[in-house]
């Protein structure tokens, strides 16, 4: 892949270069650590960045790819950030084999864009490797550092030393030799029901003036079946979330290197607590009940108006969640419907989360000319997420009041952004 001028971009395995245990670098004001959208839709909640599935790389490259990156560049002309995070998950779409090439240009037209041509240095790790069904995790993640940072390093995860940041470089053959990350694919009896889950996640560590952080892609388990969610509350999904993010937790504090500050940022799948959605939408409705003739099992759930003519309001399959009114998803950001939204309850003690303020991410309707529609497979929720340690949620409030140095005023410029929204 060519880069067309500024620093070089060159695809790399791995780069040695000369470390140190302890950065000290400058000690300037560093106006921002930046948040921009992720796709179209979900530009009022993106932090740092955390894309919602490019499938458009596979469907229609050419259409939705175009006004992604047109949305991308002028948050990027508005905000004008420093260091930019983007995290995407299931990069280039399900069917990753035949969407390589759309990969690659998407990636080249980020990288040698004018829109980025203040930003001489950068570091993308695809994990492109889909013919290992033991390591593939789809995940991307890429960092852009403007020409006025100084001095900015990257952890060496097997060294166990900081590296200076320079130039343009690409990761994608095989992350698991790339000593400036961490990535992990969870273990398949996390979530048997899937023959070949891509779900995992990749974590790198970075330094600015002192200040050290975590920077955790991630992407959790999916509800298989609505019919299942709904069984329980809370559903057996939700148990397994739970699980695979507590072990990405336990895994960025453990004893092998020095704990810092961390933010976890991509899709979660955090859903709503279906049966309670269902019994709430749908209360003064009756249930009828339609079962396979072979099996016996249940194959569809229909809930209709006890009067009304028995208008349908709510018609649930396995991969169906059909509700007659989408409105309430979108009314006022849907907040009716976040007393639902439990599943980070459970991590209150080791994870904050801003308020939410925007509408449910998922599942927004891949036609773009229906931008604002859910589309009817599954309930509509706030599957996408950024997360932070308390640790970093003290940092932030203390830079935000002045009782913090400026070490780290980026992060400050963050949380007063997403609470204007």
């Amino acid at each position: 892949m060519s880069h067309s001028g500024g620093s070089p971009l060159k695809r790399v395995s791995h780069r040695e270069t000369d470390g140190f245990d302890s950065p000290h670098g400058e000690t300037s004001w560093l106006p921002l650590l930046a948040w921009l959208a992720a796709a179209v839709p979900f530009l009022s909640f993106t932090w740092f960045n955390v894309c919602k599935r490019l499938r458009c790389l596979r469907s229609l490259p050419e259409n939705l790819q175009k006004n992604w990156l047109r949305e991308f560049y002028q948050v990027v002309h508005t905000h004008k950030p420093h260091f930019m995070a983007l995290h995407c998950q299931e990069f280039g779409g399900k069917n990753y084999e035949a969407s390589m090439s759309h990969v690659d240009k998407f990636v080249k037209e980020l990288l040698s864009s004018d829109a980025m041509k203040d930003y001489n240095r950068a570091r993308v790790y695809l994990d492109e490797n889909y013919k290992s069904q033991e390591h593939f995790t789809a995940l991307g993640s890429f960092y852009f550092l403007h020409e006025s940072l100084k001095n900015i390093y990257q952890f060496d995860f097997k060294a166990k030393k900081y590296k200076k940041v320079t130039g343009k470089e690409i990761y994608s053959d095989t992350l698991e030799s790339t000593p400036m990350l961490e990535k992990e694919k969870f273990p398949q009896d996390y979530f048997p029901e899937c023959k070949w889950s891509r779900k995992g996640f990749i974590r790198t560590r970075w330094c600015i003036t002192d200040c050290a952080f975590d920077l955790v892609n991630i992407h959790l388990f999916h509800d298989a079946s609505n019919l299942i969610a709904w069984e329980t509350s809370p559903s057996v999904y939700s148990g397994i979330r739970h699980k695979a993010l507590g072990y990405v937790l336990d895994r960025i504090i453990d004893q092998r290197f020095e704990k810092v500050s961390y933010f976890v940022f991509g899709d979660f799948n955090f859903r709503l607590d279906a049966k309670a959605v269902v019994e709430t939408l749908c209360a003064k409705a009756t249930m009828q009940t339609i079962r396979a003739a072979d099996t016996n099992e249940v194959v569809k759930l229909i809930f209709r108006e006890s009067d009304n003519d028995r208008k349908v309001m709510l018609q649930l399959e396995k991969k169906l969640f059909d509700y007659f009114n989408q409105d309430v998803f979108r009314d006022n950001n849907g907040t009716a419907l976040l007393e639902f939204d439990r599943e980070l309850s459970v991590f209150k003690d080791r994870l904050y989360e801003l308020d939410i303020s925007f509408p449910p991410s998922y599942p927004y309707s891949e036609d773009s000319s229906q931008g604002k529609q859910y589309m009817n497979t599954r309930c509509p929720a706030w599957c996408d997420r950024i997360l932070m340690s308390h640790s970093a949620k003290e940092l932030i409030l203390k830079v935000s009041m002045g009782l913090q140095p400026l070490c780290f005023p980026c992060i400050a410029f963050i949380f007063n952004t997403v609470r204007k929204f």
